[in-house]
């Protein structure tokens, strides 16, 4: 027996409402994960004039792996840039949170010193607290420096540069992005840690979709409970 048969027309409805809004959400997880991999195969040209490296939180005031892979990655950058042409800047983006004792642009800043990067070639911006101001910051730092004409990329995690274009695109920062890798374990749990930042971010569009759909059907449903008890 089709277990739908038990279900009456009208309650079918409903059914078919709630079907749409789980299709909505798997279209839309689909599309994050689509973007997502294809930032993955940014290759920025060897022009840039600054690179943001977003920051993350300290362990025991210093870099853990996470934020040296992103760190390296600008790193990686900065010398096959200064093979073809001037190295660029490397800006440092992120704050002190309330159990640091420096900054995160600070430790950033130390770390890259240490791996051979001059410090003339490094800036900091320790005031952010989050992507969005990391990005805001720094685009008023690029901008004290060179006006509103240089070429820039911002280095993070893999599973971060999405959400962080996002943000650039709502700044007007043309701006590119670079991954760094991300150990599977921690790669899976943060990606859906995004996925939930990103639909927070959109959630007045999420509201006004699934409001529309549930909406749409809620007053099917209704029509069609007072057809039936017109006809009975």
């Amino acid at each position: 027996m089709n277990p739908t048969e038990l279900i009456s027309d009208d309650w079918k409805i409903l059914f078919t409402g709630v079907s749409a809004i789980l299709l909505y959400m798997f279209m839309d997880i689909a599309n994050f994960l689509t973007a997502s991999i294809l930032y993955q195969f940014n290759k920025p040209k060897y022009n840039q004039d600054f690179v943001i490296v977003h920051g993350s939180g300290l362990i025991h005031d210093k870099v853990p792996p996470l934020l040296a892979s992103r760190i390296d990655k600008a790193i990686e950058f900065y010398w096959m840039q200064s093979k073809v042409a001037s190295p660029p800047k490397l800006i440092f983006s992120g704050g002190k949170g309330s159990d640091e004792n420096v900054s995160e642009a600070e430790a950033m800043q130390i770390y890259a010193i240490e791996k051979g990067i001059p410090i003339e070639d490094t800036i900091q911006e320790n005031q952010s607290r989050s992507t969005y101001e990391n990005l805001l910051y720094s685009k008023r730092i690029m901008e004290s420096i060179n006006g509103e004409k240089y070429n820039s990329i911002f280095v993070s995690n893999n599973f971060h540069i999405f959400r962080a274009g996002m943000y650039a695109r709502q700044l007007g920062l043309d701006s590119h992005c670079i991954g760094s890798k991300t150990v599977f374990y921690y790669w899976l749990n943060a990606m859906i840690r995004e996925y939930i930042a990103i639909f927070v971010m959109q959630r007045k569009r999420h509201f006004f979709v699934i409001g529309g759909i549930l909406g749409l059907f809620i007053l099917l449903f209704l029509i069609t409970v007072y057809i039936e008890s017109i006809l009975n």
